[in-house]
């Protein structure tokens, strides 16, 4: 009888990183959250999906004041990921870890390889950025200085945020949020429909409230006042 001795793949170690919002409130407290409360009438998605960390280095909390204010957000359906600022002692069992010196990262690559390659970025204006290579799943682009023009796709669990308009000639499935830098006349066009999330200047629609008849075409998308608008380009 014959044994033959199975190899298993090795252990692989990858990098990825994610674009966290990070609430740094103030005080007074009450005051802040009630500015929060109004963000989230207008914009119930704001929050949806996303990594939030909290900087509380304004407010130096004791420990039952942070968590009170951990508890506060987790209400409004806000969990936090992580906490910056917070003194060693106020932070206890069942409070999000402390973190520190967030940073962007990629794929770690292991001895031998090369890392993967990052999309091809162009800035072609002082207010402009083009992106040759498609934007893959996980990966988030800010330019908050003008529009992003981005030549392929943007897939599912992608992020593009412009401080501008957003054009992509490929197919849109993650998310994309123009008009970060408050620019309320900011727009998206895309040639293929099928987004994750839309925001322009603050103003959010998750896939389930957009047109459905809407899915796969050329479309581009506007504010009209505070209501948002789409309409297909073909």
């Amino acid at each position: 009888m014959t044994s033959q001795t199975q190899t298993r793949p090795p252990i692989r170690f990858r990098g990825r990183s994610f674009l966290a919002v990070v609430l740094a409130p103030e005080a007074p407290i009450e005051d802040w959250l009630a500015d929060l409360d109004a963000l989230a009438r207008r914009s119930p998605a704001f929050f949806a999906g996303r990594a939030v960390i909290l900087d509380v280095t304004a407010l130096a909390p004791s420990r039952d004041a942070l968590k009170d204010l951990v508890t506060a957000l987790n209400a409004r359906e806000i969990p936090i990921m992580g906490i910056e600022g917070a003194g060693a002692g106020s932070l206890g069992p069942g409070m999000p870890p402390p973190l520190n010196g967030g940073r962007p990262s990629g794929e770690v690559a292991m001895p031998g390889e090369a890392p993967a390659a990052a999309p091809v970025e162009r800035v072609t204006g002082a207010k402009s950025l083009m992106l040759e290579s498609p934007v893959r799943s996980g990966q988030a682009i800010l330019f908050p200085e003008g529009d992003v023009t981005v030549m392929g796709s943007v897939a599912s669990g992608a992020e593009v945020i412009a401080g501008g308009s957003i054009h992509i000639y490929g197919a849109l499935r993650g998310r994309a949020i123009a008009g970060a830098a408050g620019s309320p006349g900011a727009r998206i066009f895309c040639r293929k429909f099928e987004p994750e999330l839309l925001a322009i200047d603050g103003l959010y629609r998750t896939a389930d409230d957009l047109d459905p008849t809407l899915r796969g075409r050329a479309v581009q998308v506007w504010l009209d006042g505070d209501s948002m608008r789409t309409a297909a380009l073909d």
